[in-house]
Formats: structure tokens, sequence, C-alpha cells
């Protein structure tokens, strides 16, 4: 039975919508408990208590105390087309769904399209048989068409009038049973391999290359290359971890964002719920790969991941120790590919690490305080900083981005440095090639220029690139 079919049903018969994964492409359970654990952590583990009293009392729970904008909620497009035809027949539209009524009614309130709601109230959990109960009481069975989009949907299904399907899953059409004259499908798009990448940001990758630090400064990265290839992919997938995990807690502002509204979990286009099940799988691989590399490798990993957690959850909403925090996690790569390789580093190398990586990290947020300047958001929610607080911020980039440079240009006249090269004095040259470099950056993100990342756009920017080539033509000049 073809979509245009559907309008065959008479006006008397109502049309029963689902919500999760049906009307929007997210989960409202998922979503409530992800909004209090990103705001208010304890809340959110004590609000599991409440499984024990059965999982309708803990929908309302999170209801009551979650803080989520029903209206940034991402929904099926296709679903909403097809719901607006039949409204306008003059068709009676209702929405029934496990979720809890305070949602469910405060999505219809926002849509304008439902003549009423049907939802979980704190006792009763309705899903399943118990949904196909609840709607075969209120309007006779098979005295109505509903619109659903899984296995939880086949009770419903065996019992009403025209089964729909939404979102695709042609795939279920095998396991609708009962007496309905046929099924309609709203053919929408499914999360390709593409999405799930992209909630991965394998382009962040590229900040893990500091692992190889270490090993090319001590001129042995050939005999080391085994130990700096593991650490790097441990890194990368810890990272994507903790990028996923960000981006399941920060879904309220990422919506808020016009960049990263687009992101694969907040635009919907990869389920919330397959990101819980990603973070802890490439967890699980990343320190899987920690068995063949030195112990303490694992505990540095170990401590990166805590760190970065911390993060996710308090540190970044903390003025300046937010930029700390991170200029510490660029830190603990370099970190990271010493222990892994044995190759110790130098404290000239440490000192000019905190300054340069502080400096990136400062450079990161001007860039977003400029953006929101251009585009009059005002000052930026949950973070702590106002947009008054740019100038003392690109001033204090600009100071660190210096005094890197000042600290190598004193590692360059170390002895360290000394007996590793026939011409160390050409050395010199990186320092100017890195004020020219720090300078740019500054520019760049003052004139809003910046990506989220000043790492990942170096790696995009051809005069970084350029600046980096010249770097290693001076080091092998000076051999």
């Amino acid at each position: 039975m073809g979509l245009a079919e559907a309008s065959l049903s008479g006006l008397s018969v109502p049309l029963i919508v689902d919500v999760d994964g049906t009307l929007l492409k997210t989960d409202l359970l998922v979503e409530s408990f992800l909004a209090l654990l990103s705001r208010k952590p304890w809340r959110a583990l004590l609000a599991l208590a409440e499984l024990r009293k059965g999982k309708a009392a803990f929908k309302a729970r999170l209801a009551s105390e979650a803080e989520i904008d029903i209206s940034l909620m991402p929904v099926r497009e296709e679903v909403i087309t097809f719901l607006h035809g039949e409204k306008a027949r003059g068709r009676k539209i209702y929405l029934a769904s496990a979720a809890d009524a305070q949602l469910v009614s405060a999505l219809s309130d926002h849509l304008g399209l439902f003549d009423g709601v049907l939802g979980s109230d704190g006792t009763i959990n309705l899903s399943g048989a118990a949904k196909a109960d609840a709607l075969c009481e209120r309007f006779g069975r098979a005295q109505f068409d509903y619109v659903g989009d899984s296995r939880a949907d086949l009770k419903v299904w065996s019992t009403c009038n025209v089964a729909i399907v939404a979102g695709g899953r042609g795939a279920w059409h095998s396991g609708i049973s009962g007496g309905q004259p046929g099924v309609v499908e709203i053919v929408g798009s499914q999360p390709g391999l593409r999405d799930y990448i992209a909630a991965l940001r394998p382009h962040q990758w590229l900040k893990n290359a500091l692992v190889f630090v270490p090993a090319i400064a001590g001129h042995v990265l050939m005999t080391t290359w085994f130990g700096s290839i593991l650490a790097f992919i441990s890194f990368c997938l810890c990272a994507s971890a903790v990028y996923i995990l960000n981006d399941l807690l920060d879904l309220r502002a990422d919506r808020q964002h016009p960049r990263k509204r687009n992101r694969p979990f907040a635009s919907g286009r990869v389920p919330i719920i397959h990101g819980a099940v990603m973070a802890p799988s490439l967890l699980l691989a990343a320190f899987s790969l920690t068995l063949f590399l030195p112990k303490v490798f694992a505990i540095v990993l170990a401590g990166y991941l805590v760190l970065t957690t911390l993060y996710s959850f308090w540190l970044k909403r903390k003025v300046l120790v937010d930029v700390i925090a991170l200029a510490c996690l660029y830190a603990a790569r370099v970190v990271g590919g010493s222990v892994a390789t044995g190759v110790l580093i130098s404290q000239w190398l440490e000192a000019f690490s905190i300054f340069l990586f502080l400096s990136l990290a400062l450079v990161k947020r001007s860039g977003e305080l400029v953006d929101r300047v251009k585009s009059g958001r005002g000052d930026p929610g949950g973070r702590g900083y106002r947009l008054d607080d740019l100038p003392v911020i690109e001033s204090m980039a600009a100071a660190s981005g210096y005094l890197s440079a000042l600290v190598m240009a004193l590692y360059l006249n170390s002895e360290a440095v000394v007996n590793l090269y026939n011409k160390p004095h050409r050395l010199l040259l990186i320092c100017v090639a890195l004020l020219f470099w720090t300078s740019r950056m500054l520019l760049k993100a003052h004139r809003g220029q910046m990506d989220d990342d000043p790492i990942v756009f170096a790696a995009r920017d051809r005069v970084s690139l350029g600046v980096g080539a010249v770097c290693l033509g001076v080091v092998y000049i000076s051999l």
C-alpha cells in the first residue's frame, strides 16, 4: 500500500502518531536523562533509584527535573508533511507515546497539530501492549490508524486499521500482523556510515599527532614508529569516545549553535542511543591497545580520560580553569608519546608546550566569543565568559604565544640541541616562523576566521602548512 493511499481512510478514523523515533528523530527519555546528567550529574544518578518503582516513575522523575527544550528537538520532516496533509483534510490526529505525558503535551503545544495526547503518567508505562490496550479502549479495535517506527509498535499495529511505518523501516512490514487492509510506509532517511564516521570527528584526530613530537625531537622516529602509532590510535579512539560523550551532553547547546546543530547527534541523523553504545566500545578498544605499550602509557591515557571527562561535566564552565584544562589535554598527548616510545622529553619542551597550548586554548575561546559578537547572540551560556572579556582573553593568548617562542629560542641554545645539530644557530629561524604563525593565528581569531579548534584549523590552512614546511627545512639545513 503506498503513501498516497493512506488518504483513503475516512475522516472518522483518527490518526495516532508515536513520538520517539517516529515524529522525532530522538528519544525523549534518553534526552531527559542526558540533559539532567549534563547539568546535575548527581541528580541524574539519584533518579535511577526511581526504576525500583517502574519505568513510568523514572520517566516522570526525569520529566520534572530535566531541562529540555522541546522546540529544539529534531523532527522527521516527512512525517510532519504527511500530518499537515491529513490535518488539512480535517482528520483528528493524536499523539500517543511511551514518553512522560508532561513532555508529550509540551511537544503537542509546540507543534499545534494534535487534538489530544496520551503518555506515560508515572504509574503506567504507555508502551507496547499497554499502549495498544489504551488506544483500543479509547478509539476501538481497528478504529484508528497508527504511525510507528519500531518493534515496540508491533502490538499497536496488530490492533489498528492501517499500519503506517515511518523512518524507512520497511523491514518491520513482515512483523506486522492483524486484520489491517495494508501497510503504508513513509520513506525517510536512515543513518549511513558517513554519519557514524562524522560522529567520531576524525578531523580532530590531527591533534593526536602530538604523540609523535618526542620521537621527532629526539631524531628516533624510525626506530620508535610502532609505539608512536599505537599511542596515536589509542588517543584517537579515546578522544572519539569523549567527543561522543560531549555531543550527547551538549545536545541543547549544539542545537542552538549555527554550525554545531548539524552534528550527527544534535541533528538526529544518528540516534543518541547509538552514541551511548559507541562511547564505551571505543574506550574498550583504546585501552586494549595499551596492552602492547609500557604500563605507564595506560596511566597517562586514563589521566587524559579523567581530565577530559571532568572538562565535559564541570571544568568547561569554569572561567580560565577551562583553558588550563585544554592546555593540559594537549600536553597529555606529548607525554603519552614520550612514555609509549621511552623517549624522554626535556624540561624546555615541557615549558614550550605549556605556553603554546595555553595560547591555543585561549585562541579557541577568543574565536568563540568573536563568533558570538558577530552573530549578535550575546554572552555564551554555561561557559562563564562574557563578551566584554574578549580583549583580555586576546591579550593573554598573545602573551602566552610569544612566551612559547621565547622558550623555544632558549631551548634551541641549550646543550641538548647543540649536541644534536652541526649548525644549531640556523634553528633560530624556527622562532621567526613561530612568531609569524602565532601572530597570524591571533589575527585570524580576532577577525572571526578561526575554526572551533586552532590545531584543526592549522592542519587545513595552507599558510600554516607552509610554515610547518619551512620549519622542517630549517631543521634539515641545520643537521
